[in-house]
């Protein structure tokens, strides 16, 4: 062999190697990197990520530091989003805003996923009466708007994170269900589950090893738009006192705070505001992206 005939099946070689490795996952995201939205999207949540966790080294004031001199100043030099009518820093107090609305949205998703989804997982496996009682209690849930239900359980239980918590997760927790159904019910009669169950696969090994890995596709898509709805509810009942309250800078409890400032410091409402549509459609759009790398067929 000559010396390029040899590096030619080098290539050839190396490239049958990459070939070999290649997973669902690795190709999915090479078709997300293609989708500069979502990459667009990934990147500002990270961001967002990031100045929730270093909040502390990037708000220049504290979140309760009054300056009474420089009451209701628009944004200048010291004051890059301006100060509110205690003088506070409204950027350190969105700064600091992240650290809640953040977790909270994520927090409430997860507990509505581990929740619901793992009731739609059993009545989806099952199949039968079990599906028929489960699914009949999760219609009973989404009979009532979720919003409603939300202002409902939140008004009931009073104000503070934990009770906010409850609230949201417990009313998205029936659409929840319904997409874990779904999606387990898609790979249930797949062949290679009939093939686990016929060489004796018990059905906690089918659930959690062959199904669930199958159907996370559609799951990881609903999970990021959720956390996005829940970041709004949370913000929504803030803003009409369900919520978060002052002086805890959460982004709706702002806007509650300065609707009465919307003529005279309208800067007030305008950077919470902000953030919230920037959050919300970076998940948005990374969450579009998410379900059309998962499933190529969407392309």
């Amino acid at each position: 062999h000559t010396p390029a005939m040899a590096k030619i099946e080098k290539k050839r070689a190396r490239q049958k190697g990459k070939a070999k490795k290649s997973t669902p996952w690795r190709e999915a995201w090479k078709r997300l990197k293609r989708n500069r939205l979502a990459i667009a999207g990934m990147v500002i949540l990270i961001l967002l990520i990031l100045v929730a966790i270093f909040a502390g080294r990037i708000a220049p004031y504290g979140i309760d530091e009054q300056m009474l001199k420089v009451r209701n100043q628009p944004p200048s030099a010291a004051h890059i989003m301006g100060t509110d009518n205690y003088g506070r820093d409204i950027f350190s107090r969105v700064v600091y805003g992240a650290r809640i609305s953040l977790p909270i949205g994520f927090i409430c998703v997860i507990i509505a996923y581990a929740i619901g989804g793992t009731l739609g997982a059993i009545a989806a496996y099952n199949g039968g009466k079990v599906d028929n009682i489960i699914m009949r209690i999760m219609d009973i849930f989404q009979s009532i708007p979720p919003m409603l239900m939300a202002i409902a359980i939140a008004a009931s239980l009073g104000n503070g994170v934990v009770n906010l918590i409850l609230a949201i997760s417990i009313s998205s927790m029936p659409a929840r269900s319904r997409i874990v159904r779904a999606a387990i019910l898609t790979v249930k009669r797949n062949d290679y589950i009939e093939s686990a169950r016929a060489i004796g696969a018990d059905s906690k090994r089918l659930l959690i090893k062959y199904m669930l890995p199958n159907a996370i596709g559609p799951i990881l898509t609903n999970f990021t738009f959720s956390v996005a709805t829940a970041i709004l509810t949370v913000s929504s009942l803030s803003y009409i006192g369900l919520g978060i309250t002052a002086p805890t800078p959460e982004w709706g409890s702002m806007l509650s705070a300065g609707k009465e400032l919307m003529r005279q410091a309208p800067h007030v409402l305008i950077f919470p505001g902000i953030m919230i549509m920037i959050t919300v459609l970076a998940l948005n759009l990374f969450g579009d992206g998410l379900r059309d790398a998962l499933d190529p067929r969407l392309k």
